[in-house]
């Protein structure tokens, strides 16, 4: 336990989809152990995540992969001074793994318990290697979400803007399946686009720049295009390869992003922007938002766009410094929307 001015230590636990995650961060920004079990093998065949499959690996691992990040970070159980977990969102069977899990450490510790929001969790990621300054406009990108949002300081954000239907990741992962690349989908198209022309077929940017859409996304329509309608959109003379496809496609989806972050920046009265989740991996991205010259681009260190549990560790240390304590009566939520049950603040009973 805590001991008068030493460092706070906190164990985090991530298994809101398909990657079983435990850490232990100290002090919110140093990362003494970021455990990372992937199941892509194991979902690969389906083109996507299987819930059932997910949740069954996560209860096969968890322990393994806790045990393993307390070794690597050079620490007991008894060194602990809290246990974060993501609680919401994700998919249900696989929160609830790290849920019980979580809960069951704090009890059997008497250590706090702190829910985290994943996706928060995320946009947090980038000050592990970042000194940022505030208000920024944030961009979560993943397979299962596009948000953008707004953020005055650590812990506090509004949700400007979301997809409407396909969220990026998943657009890149339609994609892949249909050119035959392979699972997961974001890295199969980036790897082959590097071999492609950009501007062998003119996909549409799909904008939506209604008072009502200015910052929502939609990627239905440039899914359907490269499956169903890539021949109107070919320019002749071009290759019609998979290679150009895929670079065409990428630079459709990627610039969209871009735009959209520079919109929310003049509205907003800043230029700071940052990334996390999954697809800000993708070069593309990462090239297209260093080269602006208008923004500051905050960008976490590649091994945090996944979802991981040093994240989850990091935020849960600013959560721990506020108050914000859960109870054992927290719960798992698949989608984002208002948490009530299960917090409290530190000085409650």
């Amino acid at each position: 336990m805590e001991e008068a001015g030493s460092p706070l230590k906190i164990l985090g636990i991530e298994t809101t989809c398909d990657e079983t995650s435990a850490a232990v961060v100290e002090d919110g920004r140093n990362i003494l152990s970021n455990v990372i079990a992937t199941q892509y093998e194991f979902h690969r065949e389906y083109a996507g995540v299987v819930p059932e499959i997910a949740s069954r690996k996560h209860q096969e691992v968890i322990n393994y992969v806790i045990e393993k990040s307390l070794k690597e970070a050079g620490v007991s159980f008894h060194d602990i001074d809290a246990v974060a977990v993501a609680h919401y969102p994700g998919l249900i069977g696989s929160l609830l793994v790290g849920l019980i899990t979580a809960k069951t450490i704090s009890l059997a510790l008497e250590i706090p318990l702190i829910g985290i929001n994943h996706l928060e969790a995320h946009l947090y990621s980038i000050h592990f290697n970042n000194s940022v300054e505030y208000p920024i406009v944030g961009l979560i990108i993943s397979g299962g979400h596009t948000l953008l949002v707004t953020s005055e300081r650590i812990g506090h954000y509004k949700i400007r803007g979301s997809t409407l239907d396909d969220a990026v990741g998943e657009a890149f992962d339609k994609v892949s399946k249909y050119l035959k690349l392979g699972y997961p989908g974001g890295p199969a198209i980036e790897r082959i686009a590097r071999e492609g022309d950009e501007e062998a077929f003119a996909f549409p940017r799909v904008i939506l720049n209604g008072r009502r859409d200015r910052y929502n996304f939609s990627y239905s329509g440039l899914k359907n295009a490269v499956i169903n309608q890539r021949e109107s959109f070919f320019k002749r003379g071009d290759e019609n390869s998979r290679e150009n496809i895929a670079a065409s496609f990428q630079a459709a989806a990627t610039d969209v992003l871009l735009m959209k972050a520079r919109w929310a920046c003049e509205d907003f009265k800043t230029n700071r922007v940052a990334l996390a989740g999954g697809v800000a991996n993708n070069e593309r991205i990462r090239r297209i938002f260093r080269e602006s010259k208008v923004l500051v681009t905050y960008l976490p260190e590649k091994s945090l766009t996944q979802d991981n549990a040093a994240m989850i560790a990091g935020l849960a240390y600013h959560k721990y410094l506020c108050g914000e304590i859960s109870d054992l009566f927290l719960e798992p939520q698949s989608r984002l929307g208002s948490i009530q049950k299960g917090k409290r603040k530190k000085n409650e009973s």
